[in-house]
């Protein structure tokens, strides 16, 4: 566990999708801010890698290789951070795919299950398995990233649009059982993005033009904080992008 100074000192961070994009960057973030980090991704390499960003910057990381489609895994998960630190202080669930973009009657069942097993009932796995863990916190904190898309329902979109809005739902709800607790509970849409889902979605745009993940990093830092009261809201990542002194206005962080 690390030692160093930050605003997340000696916090325990678990992050889901850790190995590239927004996952990725608000791991390394987290631990410059003093967090031990732990890093739940498919990809072994891609995690290596992260751990090397967070090693070099002095940070500590515990590497979880984990298909979010293995349940009992995400079950196992809860019970393992339980034996090692007792509890869990922040949980990010950013793990996401995209699908396939087609008209409702042409998605393949094992598209729509894949859609809905990751971005949907995965989270409520780790809520399963992490919320007593979350309780066990002096200030627990649970952050998941939703998407605009659920705003606009554009056609083709549906198995996409209806996990992210299932994932709404859900949060929300479980931010309302939580309201006289230390735990809080807030969805956070990163908006347009440079990521690989992204890229799958528009092939055709221009990266560049796009921000990149880090942009993401200071809200999803300000929700993490003790003293942030904020619960059950849905905060666009641009609230304090583009300014990285901003502090969010309302429920006291």
């Amino acid at each position: 566990m690390t030692g160093r100074p930050g605003r997340l000192a000696g916090r325990i961070a678990l992050i889901t999708g850790a190995s590239r994009g927004i996952g990725a960057e608000v791991a390394v973030r987290y631990a410059a801010e003093g967090a031990h980090v732990v890093l739940v991704a498919r990809t072994v390499g891609g995690l290596e890698e992260v751990d090397d960003r967070i090693k070099r910057a002095g940070g500590s990381a515990t590497l979880v290789p984990l298909d979010l489609r293995q349940f009992d895994g995400i079950d196992n998960l809860g019970h393992a951070l339980y034996q090692r630190f007792g509890r869990v202080d922040i949980l990010v669930g950013n793990a996401g795919i995209l699908g396939s973009l087609s008209p409702v009657g042409h998605i393949q069942p094992r598209v729509w299950d894949d859609v809905l097993a990751v971005n949907l009932t995965a989270n409520w796995r780790l809520i399963r398995s992490i919320d007593p863990l979350l309780r066990r916190s002096a200030a627990g904190r649970a952050i998941f990233l939703a998407s605009g898309i659920t705003r606009s329902l554009p056609a083709y979109w549906a198995a996409y649009a209806a996990s992210k809005a299932g994932l709404e739902a859900l949060v929300r709800s479980y931010a309302a059982e939580l309201a006289n607790t230390p735990v809080r509970v807030n969805l956070v849409n990163p908006g347009p993005t440079r990521t690989a889902l992204r890229a799958q979605a528009f092939p055709g745009e221009d990266p560049l033009r796009l921000p990149p993940p880090d942009r993401v990093c200071n809200v999803l830092v300000e929700l993490a904080l003790p003293e942030c009261t904020r619960n059950g809201e849905w905060i666009a990542a641009d609230e304090t992008a583009a300014n990285p002194e901003r502090r969010p206005s309302s429920g006291g962080c």
